[in-house]
């Protein structure tokens, strides 16, 4: 065990942040008269089992190897998940540790599915401490996907380290500098929804709460009718604005603070991204225009195109009555995703953009057996290592998005819930479709191992599946 003393460490490290974070929604439950210990005996719970990871493993040798990182990553997302719940069940709403640690995987993962059904009855402090998980696990997922996944070579993510000499024995030296650049541009983003929220009509709670799971793109509101609440079109432009900022990878914005000013309109994937959103829109607007007997309007299809497409799952409508194709489109949209070393999960544009370009190459050998075709992703070459990796990840996304679907419909859930459920889960949207969980439902009717199967989903589909299934292998864990 003494091989993983920098991995508890750093377990150590985050539990003990997680707690500080903790006495935050303290401070909502005095200014709204709802004071009880639930927060406080979460935190202080937290805080001295993250002291015990740190102070007996003090003398780690501050590196960190390929098989640890694997172990870190897998190990700091469910320990997150599971002393998160810790509020849920103290608070004075009695959730079951099932209900608890539902909610707050989905927090943490910025899935957004939730269990509760009267969120408008729900103290501030619960309501707080839902939109904290989001923004935590929003810039948790940045800063892994830009430092520990590329050295991981997870899916494909070797395609954005920062440097070529980067080396698991760095990782650790180096995420430390990138780390701290990565949340102060997300703070900054956060700040700025916020205040834009506040000035367009939201109270100062709702305007700081929905901006961090805005940008985190996870999507949990206040209200049962989430961002449709408000009614106001000026705040769903702004919804869609940062929504989109927080899909965006955010090594473009280290790389437009160094300099480069045009990255935004060169990058690949932004563009593929940009483009998605508009043929999306396009499409859902001339079928509903053509078999839609009700009034189109292109505010609302605009707003749920980008949101279930990042993964938000922010709804201003009930896009369940719109007939069976939209519901097809938002199915697709939901494996899709936003850009990778985003707060958005989901397959991710630039593995479609190189299946892409593996089809178009095999093609092109078709017709041309003797011809030689080099595969390029923006200008650089890719081995075929590197297409074996994407080709593996987008199979086991659908093989277990199948076997999540089988398992749910196992459990007595009819056919939309279980295929919804499960692209919802493993893709990190929010709400599915159909009556039960759809956008103006929610989980809590779920039985308890629908639950259980859908957390474990978002766990895979959030640490890009093999970051996982990679613990279960005999091999990982020789020496």
């Amino acid at each position: 065990m003494s091989n993983y003393k920098t991995v508890f460490f750093t377990l150590g490290i985050l539990q003990i942040i997680l707690g500080i974070f903790m006495l935050i929604p303290i401070i909502a439950q005095f200014f709204y008269n709802e004071i009880d210990s639930s927060f406080f005996g979460a935190s202080i719970a937290t805080i001295i089992f993250g002291t015990l990871f740190f102070l007996s493993n003090l003398d780690h040798d501050k590196r960190l190897n390929l098989q640890q990182a694997f172990l870190l990553t897998a190990l700091s997302w469910l320990s997150i998940a599971i002393f998160g719940s810790l509020p849920f069940v103290f608070s004075s709403i009695e959730f079951s540790f099932t209900n608890a640690f539902f909610e707050s995987m989905s927090g943490i993962t910025t899935t957004g599915s939730t269990i509760i059904s009267n969120l408008e009855d729900m103290p501030k402090g619960i309501l707080l401490w839902r939109a904290l998980l989001q923004w935590l696990g929003g810039i948790g997922i940045i800063v892994m996907a830009i430092t520990l996944m590329p050295i991981m070579s997870v899916g494909g993510m070797q395609l954005f380290k920062i440097s070529n000499n980067d080396s698991s024995e760095k990782i650790l030296p180096k995420s430390k500098e990138i780390a701290l650049r990565l949340i102060y541009i997300y703070s900054c983003l956060t700040l700025l929804c916020a205040i834009s929220y506040k000035l367009l009509g939201m109270n100062i709670f709702d305007s700081l709460t929905h901006s961090m799971t805005t940008i985190a793109t996870g999507g949990f509101s206040n209200y049962n009718e989430s961002i449709g609440f408000f009614d106001s079109f000026s705040i769903e432009i702004s919804a869609m604005i940062f929504i989109i900022l927080g899909s965006l990878p955010f090594i473009a914005y280290i790389k437009f603070l160094n300099g480069n000013k045009k990255i935004f309109l060169s990058d690949i994937q932004i563009k593929t991204f940009l483009k998605i959103i508009i043929i999306s829109i396009a499409i859902l607007l001339i079928y509903l225009t053509i078999n839609s007997s009700a009034e189109i309007n292109l505010r609302f299809i605009s707003f749920n195109i980008i949101s279930i497409l990042t993964g938000t799952g922010y709804v201003n409508a009930q896009f369940d009555n719109w007939g069976a194709f939209p519901l097809i489109l938002f199915l697709g949209l939901m494996f899709i995703g936003g850009c990778a070393g985003s707060t958005t999960c989901g397959i991710k544009i630039f593995r479609l953009q190189i299946l892409y370009s593996f089809i178009s190459n095999q093609l092109k050998k078709i017709i041309y057996p003797k011809g030689i075709f080099v595969m390029k992703y923006d200008q650089n070459p890719v081995d075929d290592k590197f297409i074996a990796s994407i080709i593996s990840f987008i199979y086991m996304y659908f093989v277990i998005f199948f076997i999540i679907t089988a398992l749910l419909s196992l459990t007595g859930l009819d056919l939309i819930t279980s295929i919804s459920g499960a692209a919802t889960s493993i893709s990190n949207v929010g709400p599915g479709l159909g009556s039960i969980i759809g956008p103006n439902g929610n989980f809590s009717s779920l039985p308890d191992i629908s639950k259980w199967i859908l957390s474990l989903g978002m766990i895979l589909g959030r640490l890009e599946l093999f970051a996982i299934l990679v613990l279960f292998l005999p091999s990982f864990w020789r020496n």
